[in-house]
C-alpha cells in the first residue's frame, strides 16, 4: 500500500480528486470555445505544468512534444490552402485540438488518483453512489487490462508473433487468435472479478468511508482552479470581442 501510494503521489504537490474533476470540466469548456490554436497551446502548457507538478514529468513532456510536432504539421497543411491534403485533414485537425487537451489531462488524472482517494472525495462531495461506483471500478479496470495486455504480448513473443502490420498480413488468422481472443476474454473476466472484489470490500457500504489520507481543499487546489478559470474566461472574452 505504501509502495502504491508513493508511486502515485511522487510529485511536488498532491491535489484533491475533486480539484482534478473540476479541472477536467474547465478544460473541456476551454478547449471547446478556444478561438485559435494559440489558446490551445496555452491550455496544453497549463496541463503540462500540472502534470509535472504531480510527478508525471516524462509523460507530460512527451505529450507536449507530440503536440508541438502535430502543431507544426497543422501549420504546414494550412499553408497549402487548397488541395486534397488540405481538404482531408483540416476538419480532422479541428477535432484533434478539441479532444487532445482533455485526453491529456484525463490520462494524468487517472495515473495520479487512487481509488480510495476518489471514493472518499466523492463521498465528501455527496455524489450519488450510482455515479461514482462505476467510475471507481473503471479506475481499477484500466490498469488491470493494461497489465494483461503486457502478458498477452509476452506470450505472442514466445510464439514469434509480433503486433506489426507485416505480421498481420503474413498470418492474419494467427494474429487475431493470439491477440483479440485472449484480450476479449481477459476484458470480460476482469470486469466480473473487479465487480465481485468491489462488493466484497464493501464499496456499497451505506456508512461514511474512512481514509488514511486527508482529503481536503488546500491552497494549491484553489490556485490551480483559479489559473484554469482565468484561461477559460480569457477564451470567452476573446470570443465575445470577436463577435
Amino acid at each position: 500500500m505504501n509502495i502504491q501510494y508513493t508511486k502515485i503521489h511522487s510529485g511536488l504537490c498532491r491535489f484533491d480528486p475533486r480539484t482534478k474533476i473540476i479541472l477536467l470540466a474547465i478544460t473541456v469548456f476551454a478547449a471547446t470555445i478556444a478561438p485559435s490554436l494559440r489558446h490551445v497551446w496555452v491550455l496544453v502548457l497549463f496541463i503540462t505544468l500540472f502534470g509535472c507538478t504531480c510527478g508525471k514529468i516524462k509523460r507530460s513532456l512527451g505529450h507536449l512534444i507530440f503536440f508541438a510536432i502535430f502543431y507544426s504539421l497543422t501549420l504546414y497543411v494550412l499553408s497549402l490552402e487548397t488541395g486534397v491534403v488540405y481538404t482531408m485533414f483540416v476538419a480532422w485537425m479541428g477535432l484533434f485540438y478539441k479532444v487532445y487537451p482533455c485526453a491529456m489531462l484525463a490520462g494524468i488524472i487517472l495515473s495520479t488518483t487512487s481509488v480510495n482517494e476518489f471514493l472518499t472525495a466523492m463521498n465528501k462531495a455527496h455524489v450519488s453512489k450510482g455515479i461514482y461506483i462505476p467510475l471507481a471500478v473503471m479506475l481499477r479496470y484500466l490498469p488491470t487490462i493494461r497489465e494483461d495486455w503486457h502478458f498477452i504480448k509476452d506470450g505472442m513473443r514466445l510464439r514469434d508473433i509480433s503486433l506489426s502490420f507485416q505480421s498481420f498480413i503474413r498470418c492474419p488468422g494467427m494474429t487475431i487468435e493470439c491477440l483479440y481472443v485472449p484480450l476479449l476474454m481477459t476484458a470480460s473476466k476482469a470486469a466480473d472479478e473487479l465487480a465481485i472484489a468491489s462488493v466484497t470490500r464493501g464499496i456499497e457500504n451505506p456508512h461514511s468511508r474512512t481514509c488514511l489520507i486527508q482529503i481536503k481543499f488546500r491552497i494549491q487546489d484553489i490556485l490551480l482552479i483559479i489559473c484554469f478559470l482565468f484561461l477559460l474566461v480569457l477564451n470567452a472574452v476573446e470570443i465575445g470581442g470577436a463577435v
